[in-house]
């Protein structure tokens, strides 16, 4: 244990009050990870607790004070800390947020935790080792439980059901069959639930080690229909006349395959890549809504990747995401398709410079993306998916090693293009500047003159040159 949270310890006896290492910190040890980051419960009032981190800290902030929280920093070295008042949480049925009851015992605030692998405490600075619902044992089993019978657990906070499946995701660990039936039958609690709330558990299920094993706890529980329904509604039912691959798993398996090609800088872990995750879990979701049975027993999806790209958007808005995470998701989305195709005929430089400039940033992902989007068992098959994507991107860096290609502008500005034409600011520049960008998509740079004498010719069909 960090040598400061012993003596935080003692700083908190020598004032009559009783602090314990709890959660997340005591489990992960146990499991052989480090935390700077240290979770406490004590018997202070916030404002003992307050005043006492005040001492102890170089920072102190009691943001969460409201809730019993006050949280504290050291610099060096690096530690932050957080500290809660004995509580009870439960949720009022007509509300979204917790009541909040502050309690007296060590023993109480465990029980109001959600699972018995994050209810066990050391308390400081004796170091005495608390572990009233046998979260130990449990942990060796790698299974989640609840310390009080899971309908009162869930009741009291719904998202622990969310928990269930994110710690599934992010430990490895299955779900006690009790706890795992009262999620079933109390699901639909989930929707009084914040939005923000559901999401913050659903990205951290969704950057985890095993984030498939969390998803299928949501989907087999029913977690899914009330917070991510288009991912259950791609378990498209598959008949002897109406053969087509499972969608749901494929997904996953999509899911899987993108996490395979994460790569952190110079070889080091990387971090998880929310954006190419959840593309990569929804980039069929608008499979369902453009099924179409073709005659012969064939199936269909026209146009799946335009529609799968507006129910991204509308479920992670919906969700509370960053508008840059909604707006990245839906494009990747969208593109998810536009490889295919290249392998039926070698592409022109337009059309690779086209593709590089939709994706734009996205490129890199993109890349990712495509190549994990493929699940095929034909072995051949999958060996010329890959052969063509390596072509495409072989052609990517040659075209880049001559020109600017992931910035793509017109060879003319819009100062020049005003000067060019003697005309003002307005929409006509614009219209201009498109054009120009697409004569440099089709035929890659080319000198100023040349571009000059294209916008002006094109110009002269244009009804305003007449009257300027």
């Amino acid at each position: 244990m960090a040598p400061a949270a012993v003596e935080l310890g003692e700083v908190f006896r020598a004032a009559g009050h009783e602090l314990a290492l709890v959660g997340g910190p005591v489990r992960d040890a146990f499991l052989g990870r480090a935390s700077n980051d240290l979770d406490f419960a004590t018997s202070a009032s916030p404002d003992e607790t307050q005043t006492l981190l005040a001492r102890w800290g170089d920072a102190h902030w009691d943001i969460g004070k409201e809730f019993g929280t006050i949280g504290a920093k050291r610099f060096s070295p690096e530690i932050v800390v957080e500290v809660t008042t004995y509580r009870t949480d439960e949720y009022d049925p007509t509300s979204r947020k917790p009541v909040v009851a502050f309690g007296d015992t060590l023993d109480g605030d465990l029980s109001r935790r959600d699972f018995t692998v994050n209810a066990m405490a050391v308390r400081v600075p004796d170091m005495t080792f608390v572990d009233p619902f046998d979260g130990l044992t449990d942990l060796a089993r790698r299974v989640l439980r609840t310390p009080i019978a899971p309908e009162r657990s869930f009741d009291d906070d719904p998202l622990r059901m969310m928990r269930a499946a994110r710690f599934a995701a992010q430990l490895g660990f299955s779900v006690e069959p009790g706890t795992l039936a009262a999620v079933v039958a109390m699901s639909s609690r989930i929707e009084i639930v914040s939005a923000e709330r559901v999401q913050v558990e659903l990205t951290k299920l969704v950057c985890g080690d095993e984030p498939r094993r969390g998803l299928e706890v949501l989907v087999d529980t029913g977690l899914a229909d009330h917070v991510l329904p288009e991912l259950p509604a791609l378990q498209l039912e598959i008949d002897e006349h109406h053969r087509h691959k499972d969608v749901y798993q494929h997904s996953l398996t999509v899911l899987d395959q993108a996490i395979a090609q994460e790569t952190g800088p110079d070889g080091a872990v990387p971090a998880p890549d929310l954006v190419l995750r959840l593309a990569s879990l929804l980039h069929d979701v608008g499979k369902p809504a453009t099924r179409r049975f073709e005659d012969g027993g064939g199936v269909s999806f026209h146009h799946h990747e335009v529609v799968g790209a507006k129910l991204v958007a509308k479920r992670l808005k919906a969700l509370r995401y960053e508008k840059q995470v909604v707006k990245d998701v839906a494009r990747l989305v969208e593109l998810h398709l536009r490889f295919h195709g290249y392998g039926d005929g070698a592409w022109s430089d337009s059309a690779v410079r086209r593709y590089v400039t939709d994706a734009g940033p996205l490129l890199e992902r993109l890349h990712r993306l495509t190549r994990a989007d493929s699940t095929t068992r034909n072995r051949r098959k999958a060996q010329r998916l890959r052969e063509s994507y390596d072509d495409l991107e072989r052609r990517i860096a040659e075209l880049r090693a001559k020109e600017e290609l992931d910035a793509v502008r017109p060879d003319l500005d819009g100062e020049q293009i005003m000067q060019a034409l003697g005309i003002a600011p307005g929409p006509v520049v614009g219209r201009a500047y498109r054009y120009l960008l697409e004569r440099r998509l089709d035929r890659g740079p080319v000198a100023a003159d040349v571009a000059r004498e294209d916008l002006l010719a094109w110009w002269a069909t244009q009804p305003e040159s007449s009257s300027s």
